[in-house]
């Protein structure tokens, strides 16, 4: 079980009883690394059939794969992708892979198991308290650790340094109590994460070689070696697009695996993605009900969002992230929300005329190639706004194809005009049209269920196929403000 940012959620089942060293030892536990952990977990979710990773989309039969065979073989990795490709996402989820009680010794700093500890201060306890010595229990949700790379990471934010505070109470230099551990020793027997690994100076980069391949950490000048137990993974975009560094060769080398991310290959990857991580239900105000934003309109934003990334004015390099569709749905939304509190609908339901809000919203996720001049922001919203039509007209397509409009365009022959808008509401525009022609056989080509088709639905449905037919050249439309006229 994951939340929605991918780590594991809460506890499902309560901890093991276990509360000593004795109780513990007579319960027949027995320590197992980490990655072994993993491996036989992941083993037995893929025996029983089900996904390793739950939430991730449209890398079934590409990144998945990788990333199973390097768990299996116990391989440190790296992911490699643009930005928006889900590699966090992908990192946080590999918590459920861990066992969801873990033994620890109470006050342990680096989490070490009773029965196999690592530091002066767990072997002093268990010496002085023996089989009473005290044993708690870790959720999995609580052995991640994450470290955004930064110029100004230090070792001692990842390693460890020396504790002024523990030197002053009276301990002398070199012992190894005196040390703060940071925070690669305090994910021992858990999973660390690196996000952004090539901004990471070079030389604090050389402090992880340790971490990889000698599987301890070293701290300044103490003798201190402590074998950690972890699986560390990093994330970077490739380094022909951030330019900001790189990661050390020795220490590419010392990783098991390299695992190249993407974006989702198919629309209906694109769609399932939105539905799963866009926020829209929770946009309803009080008293309101939350928002439908219907099939069409989030095929239409997926189709926009892979035009976009396709379009050879976006900087190529740079990627359009999935949050740009995401954050896309959600201001769809979140207008048609502010259209049924201003015009008192009684259910928000987005409609075609919400589209365009999409556009200045979500300028700033792309990087457009050669910007620079004076009349870039004109320009780029030109070329967003003709995406999303062209998305439009090809979801209009891909819906209505074969689909009989006559009855719908002959309202218009004697000169009739539907005034559309983004504070129009369903029944205002509605109103306008009076009985509409197969009005059941549209709501059906559009997934609406017939218990579901309210006068909302209706005029979502409706609008749609205006501008279906204008961008097929059957209607002419004017646009003026907030305001959308459809005529012949």
């Amino acid at each position: 079980m994951t939340d929605t940012t991918g780590v594991a959620a809460g506890p499902t089942t309560p901890s093991p009883a276990a509360t000593t060293l004795g109780e513990l030892r007579a319960s027949g536990a027995v320590p197992r690394p980490v990655k072994g952990e993993i491996r036989a977990n992941l083993l037995a979710r893929l025996g029983r059939g089900e996904p390793s990773l739950p939430g991730m989309v449209g890398f079934e039969d590409t990144v998945l794969p990788e990333v199973e065979r390097a768990l299996i073989a116990g391989h440190d990795l790296v992911l490699l992708g643009e930005r928006g490709q889900g590699k966090t996402r992908l990192i946080r989820t590999l918590v459920g892979l861990l066992d969801e009680w873990t033994p620890v010794l109470t006050g342990s700093e680096l989490n070490e198991h009773p029965l196999a500890p690592i530091s002066v201060w767990a072997h002093r306890q268990i010496a002085e308290h023996g089989d009473a010595t005290p044993v708690g229990w870790l959720h999995r949700s609580e052995r991640f650790g994450e470290k955004l790379a930064t110029p100004d990471t230090s070792v001692g934010d990842l390693i460890g340094d020396v504790d002024p505070i523990k030197v002053a109470e009276g301990r002398t230099l070199g012992d190894p109590e005196t040390v703060h551990y940071g925070l690669v020793p305090r994910t021992n027997r858990g999973i660390f994460s690196v996000n952004e690994l090539p901004d990471l100076a070079e030389r604090i980069q050389v402090a992880l070689l340790n971490v990889l391949e000698e599987r301890d950490i070293q701290i300044r000048g103490y003798r201190v070696r402590l074998p950690l137990d972890l699986l560390l993974v990093a994330s970077a975009n490739p380094e022909d697009y951030t330019n900001r560094g790189r990661i050390i060769t020795p220490l590419k080398d010392r990783f098991g695996a390299e695992v190249r991310t993407h974006y989702p290959i198919e629309l209906a990857d694109e769609i399932q993605l939105l539905h799963q991580e866009a926020q829209t239900s929770a946009l309803g105000g009080d008293g309101q009900s939350a928002p439908l934003v219907p099939e069409h309109l989030v095929e239409i934003v997926a189709r926009f969002t892979r035009l976009v990334r396709e379009s050879t004015h976006v900087d190529q390099r740079s990627g359009v992230s999935a949050r740009f569709a995401i954050a896309g749905l959600e201001t769809v939304a979140a207008s048609a929300v502010r259209r049924a509190a201003i015009a008192g609908e009684s259910r928000p339901v987005a409609r075609v005329v919400d589209l365009p809000s999409v556009v200045p919203a979500s300028r700033g996720k792309v990087e457009f190639a050669d910007s620079g001049s004076d009349n870039d922001d004109g320009r780029e919203l030109e070329i967003l706004d003709h995406l999303l039509r062209q998305a439009t007209a090809q979801t209009f397509r891909a819906r209505c194809a074969g689909l009989d409009l006559a009855g719908l365009q002959e309202h218009f022959t004697g000169g009739e005009t539907v005034e559309s808008g983004e504070l129009v509401s369903a029944p205002a525009l509605l109103g306008q049209l009076g009985t509409i022609p197969k009005l059941a056989e549209l709501l059906g080509r559009l997934g609406v269920p017939e218990g579901d088709q309210s006068a909302e639905q209706a005029a979502a449905a409706v609008e749609f196929a205006l501008e279906g037919l204008y961008l097929t050249r059957r209607l002419a439309k004017d646009t003026d403000g907030g305001r959308t006229i459809y005529g012949a």
